[in-house]
């Protein structure tokens, strides 16, 4: 089979003359493309569906990464190994998350791949998260993704959605029960709502219990993390003077009280839908 010298390397030229690893090949070039017939004709010719190149991505991770739903089907059905790990530890399930495929991702997910796969780094729901896919977080947490898998550098799935300001997924996240603050070295997404200046993120945060007076491992509060006048440091301000009223307060102690899932739980209650309303966050 002819190789495609996309992305020369030594260690490349190394690994290809051992046999087990190549730069590119033509699998994963057709299926980085999107060239269905061209795939086909080469797993048909017998060429491998798991050859991998010398960063560790098959050509399924080239498929997810890209959202080539007839590819990734493609692969998937001729023996493609659904939970590979690239050299970062992804699995094609973290890249079609961060793809945004909803399509790729319940393929994937039809063919066993693991909703929390054994990584140090992020989990498909982080992918998700970073690139600001709601639907997918949507699912991933139907399919039982953890809330709080905790990545060394970014912390939980509800860090990374405040950081990159993606206020659909946090509020999918806190509607389903993420914990408002779970800490990274003490800091809560609070304190990234405060450093990117969201008021959106930062008033939704507030609303599901997030505690203005955290300090993280510098000793700081979000507000300290804004400047001075802002509209970030005004809400703030608010806040930390302010009380929470009554109707915040049963709010989010009953959601604390029911857990993870609490729209879930309270659904199979069969409360009228102002209770379920009164719940989440719109």
């Amino acid at each position: 089979m002819e190789i495609t010298r996309a992305r020369p390397s030594l260690y490349g030229d190394i690994a290809h003359g051992l046999g087990f690893w190549t730069d590119r090949s033509a699998v994963h070039e057709a299926a980085f493309q999107g060239h269905t017939l061209q795939l086909q004709q080469l797993i048909e010719s017998g060429a491998s569906v798991n050859i991998v190149a010398v960063d560790s991505i098959t050509p399924l991770h080239e498929a997810c990464i890209q959202g080539q739903t007839q590819c990734v089907r493609l692969l998937l059905d001729a023996g493609a190994q659904v939970d590979a790990r690239n050299i970062d530890g992804s699995t094609p399930l973290c890249d079609a998350c961060a793809a945004g495929s909803l399509e790729c991702v319940k393929l994937l997910l039809e063919h066993g791949a693991a909703v929390n796969p054994t990584l140090f780094t992020f989990s498909p729901l982080h992918e998700a998260c970073m690139g600001g896919n709601p639907e997918c977080v949507r699912l991933m947490i139907a399919r039982g993704a953890r809330m709080e898998a905790h990545d060394c550098h970014f912390g939980t799935p509800l860090h990374v959605a405040c950081a990159r300001q993606q206020v659909d997924c946090a509020k999918v996240l806190l509607n389903a029960g993420a914990n408002v603050n779970a800490a990274k070295l003490h800091e809560t997404a609070l304190h990234h709502a405060a450093k990117v200046k969201n008021i959106d993120l930062i008033e939704m945060l507030v609303e599901f219990g997030g505690n203005v007076y955290a300090r993280d491992n510098l000793g700081k509060k979000p507000i300290d993390y804004t400047r001075p006048g802002s509209s970030a440091a005004l809400c703030l301000e608010f806040y930390e003077r302010t009380p929470l009223s009554l109707q915040q307060l049963s709010r989010v102690s009953l959601r604390m009280a029911l857990g993870v899932r609490a729209l879930e739980v309270v659904s199979k209650l069969h409360l009228p839908n102002r209770i379920i309303k009164y719940l989440s966050y719109y």
